[in-house]
This record gives C-alpha cells, sequence and structure tokens, in this order.
C-alpha cells in the first residue's frame, strides 16, 4: 500500500558500529522529541557512547533542530559523537548555470513528452522521457514514462514512473488517486480513500512508495539545474 504523510516521523538503523536516525523535519518539533525519546528509551544501554548520525535530508534550514536533538541525545541517553551526514559531492550550482546559459537554450533534444488533453480507459502511454498531462488520467488508462510522470489533473489511472528502475523518479498530480503506482522497481496499490483535492506527489523512500503534501515539501526545489543537450 501507498504510505501517506501519517508514516513515522522518525526511523533508525544501524550502520557500521553506531546508529542512522531519520528525521522528517516536515513534521512539528515536540512529535519529533516525543519519538526520539520512545526510540532511545528502548534501546537503554545500547546508545550510551554509541556514534549517531543525524539525517534531515539536505539539512538546510534545520540547524536548531539538530541542535536540539543533539543535545537532548547527549545529556538524556548519554550517547557519544552525534554528527550530520557527509556532504555529497556535486557540480557547483553556478558552474553548472553558466555552462548551460554558454550552450543556449534555442536548439536541445527535449527528454519531456508533454501531451494535451483526457487519458481515457484503454489507452496506454510507453515513453523513455520524462511526461507531462495536461488533463486528467481516467481510471483503466496506462502511463509508463522512463522519468517522472506529471499530471496537470487528476491521476485515477495506473502508473510507472522511472521504467524500469530508476527509482529517484516522481509522480506528481493536481489530484492524486491512482488505482496502482510504480516507481523503478517498488510497486504500491492505490489509495482506498477517496480522491485527495490537494498537490500531492509520490516517491521512494526507505523502499516503499510514500506519498506527501506538494504544498509542504516541494520535490522539484532538490532537482539539478536544467542541462542543454
Amino acid at each position: 500500500m501507498i504510505h501517506f504523510e501519517n508514516a513515522t516521523p522518525v526511523k533508525i538503523k544501524g550502520v557500521g558500529g553506531g546508529l542512522w536516525i531519520s528525521l522528517d523535519p516536515s513534521r512539528p518539533e515536540d512529535v519529533l522529541i516525543t519519538e526520539v525519546d520512545k526510540i532511545f528509551k528502548k534501546l537503554k544501554h545500547l546508545a550510551v557512547n554509541a556514534s549517531v548520525v543525524i539525517d534531515m535530508g539536505d539539512g538546510r534550514g534545520h540547524e536548531d533542530l539538530f541542535a536540539l536533538v543533539k543535545t537532548r541525545l547527549i545529556e538524556k541517553f548519554e550517547v557519544g559523537r552525534v554528527t550530520s551526514p557527509p556532504k555529497k559531492q556535486s557540480v557547483p550550482t553556478q558552474r553548472i548555470r553558466q555552462r548551460d546559459l554558454s550552450k543556449g537554450w534555442n536548439h536541445h533534444r527535449s527528454d519531456v513528452l508533454m501531451l494535451r488533453g483526457r487519458v481515457r480507459s484503454g489507452q496506454k502511454i510507453d515513453t523513455r522521457k520524462h511526461v507531462v498531462i495536461f488533463g486528467d488520467v481516467n481510471p483503466g488508462a496506462e502511463i509508463l514514462a522512463g522519468g517522472d510522470i506529471i499530471v496537470l489533473g487528476r491521476l485515477a489511472g495506473k502508473v510507472h514512473a522511472g521504467n524500469p528502475e530508476n527509482e529517484t523518479a516522481i509522480v506528481f498530480a493536481l489530484a492524486f488517486d491512482p488505482t496502482s503506482i510504480k516507481i523503478g522497481t517498488i510497486t504500491a496499490a492505490g489509495s482506498e480513500e477517496t480522491s485527495h483535492a490537494m498537490p500531492e506527489f509520490a516517491c521512494v523512500k526507505n523502499k516503499s512508495i510514500l506519498v506527501q503534501d506538494y504544498m509542504k515539501t516541494n520535490p522539484f526545489k532538490k532537482m539539478p539545474w536544467p542541462e542543454a543537450v
């Protein structure tokens, strides 16, 4: 099944000789602290002097929350070293922008398939590109895309983004109600609830499909600067 935003806001796993805590910084601070306390109370002496990594996604803008959790773990549960995840190496954004501007945007090969109109029951779209649909996707319709699937309307059909094995792809819709959804190799049945009247998107997180409120967690801000080809 699809996991909606009431999923556990704090998760923990053993990594090497220490512990890795994943926090959802979009959740209320008191909720996160309560969940952290529950987890470390169960660990008891196993947490004493343990090395702990606190992972909050990109971590930007959450320094106060990191400091609060770090202090609590050290003072209340006597953990050892508390750090952030190691930063990933990436090409500086400014360098990418300069390169793309030098190439220009007048002539480039598009990796996006854009369609306007309703995708009706029985119709199937199959492409290696990203898909953007200006319209609804009816129950009984099917979309397979090598990249992301963006529906500027109601999504009520069957979708497979990141086909066949790209689990970094997303599925976005202004009204999110698919009958089934697959991202890369991860599959989930559609929600049994009524159609959600708010923009939502699905992504793979911890080997399951998570649906989130687009207004609270914008997935597009994490995407790289577009590169002209």
